[in-house]
């Protein structure tokens, strides 16, 4: 981890193309504005963590419903199987 000390209207450079700017200071906190292209997505942690937990819930559910259509195609084809066997 990189540690700066830097004083308000300060900024940070990365990649050439982000600005990260000391606006204020305060006792315990900081305020910053982050200068970025449109393409760079940019959270607050705990916003970054609810979108995972989110992501990561949808994609359990997305599973959990492709299995139960293919357990419910193949119920239908052993069903159809059955019906074709009494035929014969």
């Amino acid at each position: 981890m990189l540690i700066l000390t830097r004083k308000v209207n300060q900024k940070l450079i990365i990649n050439d193309n982000i600005e990260i700017v000391i606006l204020e200071s305060y006792k315990n906190s900081v305020k910053i504005g982050v200068n970025a292209p449109n393409n760079v997505q940019i959270y607050r942690e705990e916003i970054y963590n609810e979108i995972k937990k989110s992501n990561k819930q949808a994609n359990s559910a997305n599973i959990d419903t492709i299995n139960h259509i293919a357990a419910k195609k193949a119920e239908s084809f052993d069903f159809m199987k059955k019906i074709k066997q009494n035929e014969a």
